[in-house]
């Protein structure tokens, strides 16, 4: 039987039992065993609505507001558990994902490339990511490698809006 959902019960006790841990963990979506990060993005997509229907100043004050957040769960999480960045920590690639469309229309088209190219740097990972994600401690480390993985994808949908 292949199994889906992380079965460590440490790790399941940290983002299940806790507020921090349950939210880092976006809402449950980081415990899948097979590639979390990628379901923790399409966990933020009906979150994205929400935020994209806010007035422009809202989205931004609310979406620094959650970057903030998730530098402190994120932090209080990996402690708890003793690891620099566990895969299951998902909050980075949730705010990254809003931030990856804060430019972008409400269109499936643009927000399935904004997801595409996300995951792809967040995975690929080209400098500066890495040397961010390594130099960086804590929940600081954890939110900034994605947030500079959204960067690079809201570089390439700007360039392909231009055209």
């Amino acid at each position: 039987m292949i199994r889906l959902v992380e079965r460590d019960p440490a790790v399941r006790s940290v983002a299940l039992g806790t507020l921090a841990g349950f939210l880092a963990f976006g809402f449950g979506s980081g415990l899948s065993r097979y590639a979390p990060g990628t379901m923790g993005t399409l966990a933020a997509v009906p979150f994205a609505f929400l935020l994209k229907s806010l007035p422009a100043v809202a989205f931004w004050v609310l979406l620094t507001g959650l970057f903030l957040l998730g530098v402190r769960i994120c932090t209080t999480s990996s402690s708890r558990l003793g690891q620099h960045d566990p895969g299951g920590i998902v909050w980075d690639e949730m705010v990254a994902y809003w931030l990856t469309i804060a430019f972008l229309p409400v269109s499936w088209p643009w927000w399935l490339a904004a997801f595409v190219l996300f995951r792809f740097f967040d995975i690929l990972k080209p400098w500066p990511i890495r040397w961010v994600e390594n130099r960086f401690s804590g929940g600081l480390g954890i939110m900034l490698d994605d947030i500079i993985a959204a960067l690079y994808a809201m570089a390439i949908l700007w360039l392909i809006a231009g055209f």
